[in-house]
């Protein structure tokens, strides 16, 4: 019975198979949530004050529904913080920024709480070093999934610099990578640009930031506000002349360890490109050496995607445990605005696209981009889709070798559709709350701004945040705004992942197409 069961699962297509993994993973982070009004207060017994943070004896203390919550001084008594009922997310911010507990351990009081699952008048709880989220199972099984994106992002490098070597090596004319490149660029910026087009125009029609109550912005603002004040110094200013120097490493072994992947993108190009100036005699062991690396690479992708449904599951559910539906419901304008202009430019924009220059039918289209679009939105990261994206380019859309293994690297760097179409609805989101009006002109600001940002964006979870407050700062509009949105950004991250990995198939497909090699594509 178990064999034939193994070979029922067998029989079902792997995108089936994710995405039955991450509805039973969505239904399952639902039933074990956490709580909202738990938190797990870590404190020390007392001893010698210079032992405090050294590794002792810890104590775990759950705390629940709780009528107030009250950090204080501990050498001066001094309140520091107070809490209401219901406003876990906000003590665990002030933990996690506060120099109170960063540079210290204070006290904390709670009064009328569950302590231990026993009621309590009130308790002082000494030398706190920190307050923690309480876990459920759902949580306890997020590193499954952490595990597969890293397998998946751990073949992203290698994968790069073989193929695109291999790629360019392969070509044989350094006109005909000129051509190819040029024609990248200019279809990815096309996308890019069409992408934060629509994105300005469902803001603008929409207006999400004038749904927003004043209750909600106050809350919002006050929860988010001192997490996003770090992120705000992170990043200065998007610089195209940087941007272009630091295309070239200085030391590519550091950028290969570091994951820089322009710099690793352009040193694999180059050296493809300087294996054809060579004897050929010389040149093809190093070219065997890199097609043997690639195709293992591939071969490997193919036994890490066996664990897709297992690793959708556990990140899935991880998610929904964590972050709830609660924040879904304050900014549903918002978040409503960004998923159907998402939606839009993947099905509509992109669709027509590839129907026009590559001349392939969209159904066809996505249906073979299934599993690359399920990983994507489960992952949040070009860079980890970036393996599976090959594969399916290759064996189902037909795009040559070559030619996968130039354009898509370079896409998943500099070609984020999705993470620009997400900037510019929140830049436009913000302004509106704030009450300041963005003219033509400033909207133009934000349209050039958001392409440039998108080209430094890394292709990795969360980094569209620190871009946007570039964005931001272009236009002058408050950048602590950023704080109204920070609680929904990783369910958006996950969204807006999906159309920066299907832009850069559908380049793919065009450059193949215009070169005259794109085959027919297998059903």
């Amino acid at each position: 019975m178990p064999m034939r069961t193994t070979l029922q699962l067998k029989k079902i297509p792997l995108h089936t198979r994710i995405l039955l993994g991450l509805i039973l993973g969505a239904i399952f982070g639902g039933i074990f949530s956490v709580p909202r009004t738990t938190v797990i207060i870590i404190s020390q017994p007392k001893v010698d004050q210079a032992q405090i943070r050294h590794d002792g004896k810890k104590q775990r203390t759950v705390v629940k529904d709780w009528h107030e919550f009250i950090v204080i001084n501990a050498t001066t008594g001094e309140q520091l913080a107070r809490f209401s009922a219901m406003e876990q997310s906000k003590i665990l911010s002030y933990a996690r920024t506060s120099a109170s507990f960063t540079e210290g351990s204070p006290a904390v009081r709670v009064i009328n709480a569950i302590v231990n699952g026993h009621a309590e008048l009130e308790v002082t709880f000494q030398n706190v070093l920190s307050i923690e989220k309480p876990s459920t199972i759902a949580t306890t099984i997020k590193p499954i999934g952490t595990l597969f994106v890293r397998l998946l992002t751990f073949i992203a490098i290698p994968l790069v610099l073989a193929s695109l070597t291999v790629g360019a090596a392969s070509l044989k004319d350094i006109k005909k990578i000129g051509r190819i490149g040029g024609k990248t660029l200019l279809y990815y910026c096309m996308t890019i640009v069409f992408a934060i087009t629509i994105g300005l125009l469902a803001a603008n029609l929409v207006k999400p930031g004038t749904r927003l109550s004043p209750d909600a912005r106050e809350r919002l603002s006050t929860e988010y506000q001192e997490e996003i004040s770090k992120k705000i110094h992170e990043k200065e200013s998007v610089n195209l002349i940087d941007t272009i120097i630091n295309i070239v490493p200085t030391n590519p072994i550091r950028a290969l360890a570091n994951g820089d992947m322009l710099a690793i993108v352009f040193f694999a190009i180059t050296l493809g490109i300087t294996l054809t100036m060579v004897s050929e005699a010389r040149a093809a062991p190093v070219i065997s050496f890199f097609s043997g690396l690639s195709d293992a690479m591939i071969a490997l992708v193919e036994l890490v995607m066996k664990l897709a449904p297992y690793g959708v599951f556990a990140l899935i559910a991880g998610v929904v445990a964590d972050f709830g539906f609660d924040i879904l419901q304050t900014l549903a304008w918002y978040a409503g605005t960004v998923v159907v202009a998402l939606f839009v430019h993947q099905f509509f924009v992109l669709g027509s696209i590839v129907r026009v220059f590559s001349r392939i039918s969209p159904f066809k289209f996505f249906k073979a981009m299934q599993d690359p679009m399920l990983i994507a939105f489960t992952t949040s990261s070009s860079a980890a889709t970036l393996p599976v994206n090959m594969e399916t380019c290759e064996k189902k859309l037909g795009v040559p070798k070559e030619i996968t293994s130039f354009v898509l690297p370079l896409g998943a760097t500099i070609n984020m559709d999705g993470t620009a179409l997400y900037q510019s609805v929140a830049a436009i989101f913000i302004a509106q709350v704030y009450g300041i009006d963005v003219g033509v002109s400033g909207q133009l600001t934000i349209l050039l701004t958001s392409l440039l940002a998108s080209i430094g964006t890394a292709p990795v979870p969360g980094v569209g945040i620190i871009m946007l407050v570039i964005v931001l700062r272009s236009v002058g509009i408050p950048e602590e705004g950023v704080a109204l949105i920070l609680g929904i950004d990783r369910f958006l991250d996950m969204c807006r992942t999906v159309p920066n990995i299907t832009g850069d198939a559908v380049v793919s497909t065009i450059i193949a197409r215009s070169e005259g090699m794109l085959q027919p594509a297998s059903e």
